[in-house]
């Protein structure tokens, strides 16, 4: 590499555990990297990408019409299948048990291999169900501790912090952070981290759901739902050099997604399933756009409501509306 001092000749991948009494070489000016995410609706190829995130940012989305053929039942096999490369294709009871096996490694081998240290299995599942209970929230230790209690009375907040931070490092968890732009006034902003896990199937897994019993707990699939958007929405962003926050004020105003790029272009993105849903998710983003300082910022690229429906539409007030099973990078 140093003797062609040519860019882009190898690509180096893995998944090997980052271990701490391991002497690394940082790479720096030698490589770059980058987070290997599982795949994307659009990979898989139940998102037909007739619209692109990096077309809402440019302005040129040119689509006028986009029907999403992606069922609520494709939809919920999608989530409890994940973005596994090895899963895309298989039935679901294949899918499942792939997505179990790796649940059961992650927690019986990989996370004690982080820092050499053994960690309970017990209480490692009884950790990752809360995360799965509460995934899509802002569920603070203290509450997931007190949520495990039942299952692990002895287990402590510091230990609960330690394997949350191991779980984080092997890449089975990735939270949401808050977004901090210039207000208009001094809104009070919240700064805690949603809780998500790299791909929704495994939260669907830790808990034992299938497709089946999702579509029977609206309550369970819409939290899930959200973590798939915000999966795919970290993976588009990714190719067009942004990043994914969350947005959320003392007053309960929020956005559950804001797609931020290096540039400072910024947009606002509200994850609802339904119809009934979507007035309410486009009038919250127009009062987010409203209280931003626009001296300081720019204005957001789009404001658009995500959902698990078929048709995809910008409204009289700009507002899109984009069905998960339309959008791409």
């Amino acid at each position: 590499m140093d003797q062609r001092g040519e860019t882009g000749q190898f690509i180096l991948t893995g998944s090997a555990v980052p271990k701490d009494n391991v002497i690394q070489h940082t790479g720096i000016g030698r490589i770059s990297r980058m987070i290997m995410r599982p795949m994307s609706l659009f990979e898989s190829l139940e998102s037909n990408g007739k619209v692109s995130l990096k077309s809402l940012f440019d302005g040129t989305v040119n689509e006028k019409s986009c029907y999403s053929s992606l069922t609520i039942e494709g939809l919920a096999f999608a989530l409890i299948r994940g973005g596994w490369p090895a899963s895309v294709g298989q039935n679901e009871s294949i899918t499942l048990k792939q997505v179990y096996d790796y649940v059961d490694a992650v927690i019986n081998i990989d996370v004690s291999r982080v820092d050499g240290v053994e960690k309970s299995p017990a209480r490692l599942r009884a950790l990752m169900r809360s995360l799965a209970r509460n995934v899509s929230t802002t569920a603070s230790i203290t509450t997931i501790h007190r949520d495990i209690a039942a299952d692990e009375e002895t287990i402590s907040e510091k230990t609960i912090s330690s394997y949350i931070n191991a779980l984080r490092r092997i890449f089975v968890i990735e939270d949401l952070p808050a977004w901090s732009p210039a207000m208009r006034s001094k809104t009070a902003l919240r700064a805690a981290s949603k809780r998500h896990f790299v791909d929704p199937s495994i939260a669907a897994a830790v808990l034992r759901a299938n497709s089946k019993s999702l579509l029977q707990d609206f309550n369970t699939f819409g939290l899930l739902f959200e973590s798939l958007c915000i999966r795919d929405l970290r993976v588009y962003a990714q190719a067009i050099d942004g990043e994914i926050f969350h947005y959320r004020d003392k007053n309960g105003l929020e956005a559950d997604a804001i797609v931020h790029l290096k540039d400072g272009r910024w947009g606002a993105v509200e994850v609802k399933m339904g119809l009934k849903e979507i007035e309410k998710a486009a009038e919250n983003l127009k009062i987010l756009r409203d209280k931003i300082n626009l001296d300081k910022m720019k204005e957001p690229s789009f404001l658009m409501v995500l959902t698990a429906t078929e048709f995809f539409y910008q409204r009289y007030d700009g507002v899109y509306i984009i069905p998960i099973g339309c959008l791409r990078d």
